[in-house]
């Protein structure tokens, strides 16, 4: 088989249409069921979802936990979550490739096993990539995708500069995971 990758010169939200367009294209072409996505604010999952209007393909939006920016509060407003849990399955969950050590290397010093994959999968392949796999994990986790091939889109802070169809895993079969294609990212990983 022979594919194409579309690489972006740079990360960076301005990248987020043609991302969420590619993504779409290649989901429909291998028949898959389910596009996930990162979302902090819920602009970019928006955005998937209207270029999903009357397409056989179901948005998972994986945004993060409460209290990620500020203790008690969403990133999402409101408005934006109603609007998405309408159209969508909303996925809120703590990082899988942080989470709970993050706290302890904050607190204490050191970098946990976890971070360090995280890093490595950040470093290697770019953030948005790291985001992909991170997403599909908590995503497949929360029983909103099934264990099959989906198409998973991140980025960096906002808009989104990364797909790839993948196979998820659980967290406790995390090397199960299997990164089938790149659809595209960026170049330059910083």
């Amino acid at each position: 088989m022979r594919k194409d990758i579309f690489y972006f010169e740079k990360p960076g939200k301005q990248n987020t249409d043609e991302t969420l367009r590619l993504a779409i294209r290649r989901a429909e072409e291998l028949g898959l069921r389910y596009i996930v996505v990162a979302s902090s604010t819920g602009d970019t999952a928006k955005k998937l979802i209207d270029m999903l209007e009357n397409k056989d393909i179901h948005a998972v939006v994986v945004t993060y936990h409460r209290g990620f920016y500020r203790e008690g509060e969403d990133s999402m407003d409101e408005k934006t979550e109603e609007y998405i849990r309408e159209r969508a399955t909303l996925v809120k969950q703590s990082h899988i490739l942080s989470g709970l050590e993050r706290s302890i290397s904050r607190k204490l010093g050191g970098v946990s096993r976890t971070e360090a994959i995280a890093e490595a999968l950040r470093s290697l392949f770019g953030h948005g990539l790291k985001v992909c796999v991170e997403i599909a994990i908590m995503a497949s986790d929360s029983g909103a995708i099934p264990i099959e091939e989906v198409v998973s889109i991140g980025g960096r802070g906002r808009g989104a500069d990364t797909a790839v169809v993948l196979r998820p895993a659980h967290m406790n079969n995390f090397f199960d995971m299997q990164i089938k294609e790149i659809i595209c990212m960026p170049r330059e990983k910083r």
